[in-house]
């Protein structure tokens, strides 16, 4: 297993007392088009975490893979003025993630989360561990417990 998936699964246990079941895919799970093909299930179960400014401020949305986030829904949960995607480096910095592998739960900053009440129509979720190959399933219920999520409108 990759070592960041490593260190993912470890921190999950750790800091929530979570045991995952980390899935590596050598094709990749980059997207939520790919981690569906490769996990076999519908894009829609697929937990992508995007991360935006929110008034320069890091926020992640965790969203199904069927959809697209409206950044105004995202402004207006967050009472904000603006949000916009976050650059790698951001990402990078405040997550201690890469994009293609952040995880919902285990971020080096405590930053808000938003949840997309979609996910909650499924028994499992599939979600980033760590890697841009490596995907973890949960109920989409304790994973917005974990997170510390506020459920909120936010996609089209």
């Amino acid at each position: 297993m990759h070592p960041r998936a490593v260190e993912f699964r470890e921190r999950a246990a750790e800091e929530y007392g979570l045991a995952i079941d980390v899935e590596e895919f050598p094709e990749g799970t980059k997207t939520a088009a790919d981690a569906a093909d490769a996990v076999g299930c519908e894009v829609a179960q697929i937990a992508s975490s995007l991360v935006f400014l929110a008034d320069g401020d890091p926020v992640v949305v965790v969203t199904s893979g069927a959809n697209r986030v409206d950044e105004d829904r995202v402004a207006e949960a967050l009472d904000a003025g603006a949000v916009e995607m976050a650059d790698a480096e951001t990402i990078r910095e405040t997550l201690g993630w890469s994009i293609g592998g952040v995880p919902p739960i285990c971020h080096e900053s405590e930053v808000p989360v938003l949840f997309d009440p979609t996910l909650s129509g499924f028994d499992t979720v599939w979600a980033a561990a760590g890697t841009p190959k490596a995907v973890f399933p949960i109920d989409p219920d304790r994973l917005k417990r974990l997170a510390g999520a506020a459920e909120h409108e936010i996609a089209v």
